[in-house]
């Protein structure tokens, strides 16, 4: 029996290991509320990539062979060296052949927690000794709030997470929490990077004590749990309108705080006119927002006089921007909150991202632990929205608009993929196929069959967290994680991997510096240590399991307070924008000349909504939210995630009167459709869901049959791939209609988690 400690992006663990085989997941002792998706790590040795594997036809014709059989062809097990000379052979290919910007480096995922294992810091090391390569920017889960956040507040978007005010403060001096997207719990349980103690739910047992009133401002009822929300069903995607509308009915009433607008603001008059139909001829009030939300105008003229006579946090979360045109979202909100005049108060002013990641509220930002060094990218390497890889696969050669710079796409010949899984986390996942046909090569590392490594041409097995060395950063402390697995099959770790590349290539001493793995972790923690004056030798800490960080507070307990030395001081404390001030009107976006980004937040309608364009053929909004029994695709197979499944596969959860309108009953095969693809799905019916509306979780591992329709139930069969603006180019997952009807014919097998087929030689 092994026993060793973990970090995950859902939490500390303590795991016990017979032989090779993962027997127990208990809490960690730094842990109050461990979070049930860490059952998830019983499967770790499941659906495994046991030895490295070649697509036949690539194998046999070469690059470029038989494009249009991924994910079709079987795999020719090989041994290592060969595999590795083949990687190798091809990098250098197509770099001597196309240059650098043919190979496309992505590594966009949630990897390994570890800090020395994370697969990003892998391969963009090795890519850029190699000479660069086409580069991703952004995240699908914020890329919007990424773009126009620094234009508005001058911070980046992690700079303004860390510095969110802390819990403590909010229960001790707020009276009201507006939450935009809602405030749910099962995904304040993660962050990325690794999750420390979670104690987002004491908190809202506290606030509920207090008596803080919450209004849950979205789709979906029990979003919000613990605390008794007031819920406002509100339209998907229409949250910028009732915004805009809550702003107009605080300066009618004469509510607006004009002295902060004007001592702290730039802009206001350009947004007040937009408002006040001066700009259009339609004026923004809450009769005009009712039309758009589906809401009741009187109930928005109630919360906006609400919110300005209480101390008022308006808190958005990630939901609400990855949407059409997700940018207006969070400018609009902070417009709101500048209206309001609380910005810098405790307990009010303006909040980003409650109930979407579990570090926000902790009220101090997060332990510094070193990872390896990444050598700045060598110039002239492109770069795109990492929610972009389709157009970059699609149109070689075209111009493209991103955050204020015109670009062209390369021609991409080598996509090299670690740490993630796209056929889950992109839109559209039909013509995705259709664009993953346009390499020549594609080469992944991957521990588990997923249907990205199905559709490879080159698959290098890759251990689990549970069978590698590694650092943990977990909030308040730092993580011995010692494996506890062997590695299964013939899996390497990436550093490993990638180490042997360079090795060929040329640059082995360069990217290994001559250190093994013990040798970098102890670099690292010395490093650390550095910085940490409590901190024990690497033997002394390696010994134990963990080290509580000295000087850290229990989450959310200190005296933070986002944006009070700006609000106490603009002059003394400005903020990095081009005004030092908060900015509702944006010179630097006005140069841009986006149609699709205007220069003040703006409500601009989206693509498709419910009471608008696309719903008299299809008309119920999906929301494909983050699930309870897994974090997005990860251990999808595990017992947890699989015992969610309803008809054997993923649940869609519908209004009753929907559901009755379609004949259709709890426990029913139902099968979402629209003019982009179709799934199939499990039928719950809840009234916690607002009428005109489905709630389908991501992750189902994609599993198409010959029509593409995914028998497995993974919901971005139906979502479109189209950017949110020329500003962010991010996602637009939660703008998307469908239509569901009884599955009436024989249902068709799940074999997403079934190996491929495997031929020899």
């Amino acid at each position: 029996m092994r026993v060793g400690q973990t970090v995950t992006h859902w939490g500390p663990f303590v795991v016990e290991a017979d032989g090779d085989v993962v027997s127990s997941v208990g809490p960690h002792p730094i842990d109050p509320d461990p979070s049930p998706i860490g059952q998830g790590l019983l499967a770790a040795t499941e659906c495994r990539v046991a030895r490295p594997s070649i697509r036949r036809s690539w194998l046999e014709g070469g690059p470029g062979s038989a494009t249009e059989r991924r994910g079709v062809d079987p795999f020719v097990e090989v041994e290592w060296d060969e595999a590795l000379d083949l990687v190798a052979g091809e990098l250098a290919r197509v770099k001597d052949t196309y240059g650098n910007p043919a190979i496309y480096g992505a590594s966009y995922g949630w990897g390994s927690a570890g800090r020395f294992h994370q697969p990003s810091l892998q391969l963009f090391r090795m890519l850029r000794h190699f000479g660069g390569y086409t580069d991703g920017r952004g995240t699908y889960s914020s890329s919007a709030a990424e773009a126009i956040i620094p234009h508005f507040l001058g911070m980046g978007y992690g700079q303004a997470v860390g510095r969110q005010t802390s819990w403590s403060q909010i229960i001790e001096h707020g009276e009201l929490v507006v939450s935009f997207g809602s405030l749910r719990l099962n995904n304040a349980q993660v962050t990325y990077g690794g999750q420390g103690p979670h104690r987002t739910r004491y908190w809202l047992e506290q606030a509920k004590k207090r008596n803080i009133g919450f209004v849950n401002v979205g789709p979906i009822r029990d979003d919000e749990e613990i605390v008794d929300s007031r819920w406002l069903p509100i339209r998907p995607g229409t949250d910028v309108a009732l915004m805009a509308a809550l702003i107009h009915t605080l300066v009618d009433a004469d509510l607006a705080d004009r002295a902060f607008l004007a001592s702290h603001c730039v802009g206001w008059e350009a947004l007040e006119c937009y408002l006040s139909g001066e700009t259009d001829g339609v004026v923004k009030d809450a009769a005009w927002a009712a039309v758009i939300t589906g809401l009741d105008a009187g109930d928005i003229v109630a919360l906006a006089r609400e919110m300005a006579g209480k101390r008022t946090l308006v808190n958005l979360s990630l939901s609400v921007q990855r949407v059409d045109h997700g940018e207006q979202t969070y400018w609009m909100g902070c417009a709101l909150a500048a209206v309001l005049g609380q910005i810098g108060l405790p307990g009010g002013g303006f909040a980003l991202p409650f109930g979407a990641n579990g570090n926000v509220g902790a009220g101090q930002v997060r332990k510094r632990v070193p990872g390896p060094p990444v050598p700045r990218m060598p110039s002239g390497m492109p770069v795109i929205s990492v929610s972009r890889v389709v157009e970059l696969l699609e149109n070689p050669g075209q111009p493209y608009d991103f955050n204020g710079r015109r670009s062209i796409f390369p021609d991409i010949r080598l996509v090299y993929w670690v740490g993630g899984n796209v056929f889950h986390h992109h839109q559209d996942l039909n013509r995705l196929v259709r664009a993953w046909r346009k390499p020549e090569t594609i080469i992944v590392h991957e521990p588990f069959w997923t249907a990205t490594a199905k559709r490879a041409d080159i698959v290098l097995p890759a251990t689990t967290p549970l069978e590698r060395d590694d650092l943990g950063g977990a909030e308040t402390a730092l993580i011995a994680m010692k494996a506890v697995l062997s590695p299964r099959g013939q899996a390497r770790d990436d550093f490993e991997i990638l180490g042997a590349l360079a090795e060929r290539l040329g640059f082995g001493f360069t990217f290994t510096e001559g250190r093994s793995v013990n040798g970098w972790l102890r670099l690292l923690y010395e490093e650390f240590r550095a910085d940490n004056d409590y901190a024990p030798d690497f033997d002394t800490f390696w010994s134990g399991d963990h080290l509580l960080h000295a000087d850290m507070a229990p989450m959310g307990e200190t005296d933070q307070v986002f944006l009070d030395a700006f609000r106490a001081d603009p002059e003394a404390a400005p903020l990095s924008t081009s005004s030092g001030r908060i900015e509702l009107y944006s010179e630097t976006i006005a140069g841009f000349g986006y149609d699709d980004c205007p220069p003040h937040p703006t409500f601009i309608e989206p693509y498709e909504r419910l009471g608008g364009a696309g719903a008299d053929r299809f008309p119920l909004h999906l929301v494909s939210n983050q699930p309870r029994t897994r974090l997005h695709s990860q251990y999808d197979h595990s017992a947890i995630s699989q015992g969610s499944k309803v008809a054997g596969r993923e649940s869609v959860r519908i209004h009753p009167e929907d559901a009755a309108a379609r004949g259709i009953s709890d426990g029913d095969l139902v099968r979402l459709f629209n003019d982009r693809g179709a799934c199939l799905a499990g039928a719950v019916l809840a009234d916690a869901v607002a009428v005109g509306v489905v709630q389908m979780a991501t992750g189902a591992w994609y599993d198409p049959d010959d029509a593409g329709m995914c028998k497995a139930g993974n919901p971005n069969v139906l979502t479109r791939d189209k950017g949110t603006s020329s500003l962010a180019q991010g996602p637009t997952a939660h703008t998307c209609l469908v239509e569901i009807e009884r599955f009436e014919q024989e249902p068709p097998p799940v074999t997403a988690y079934d190996p491929p087929q495997f031929v020899a030689r």
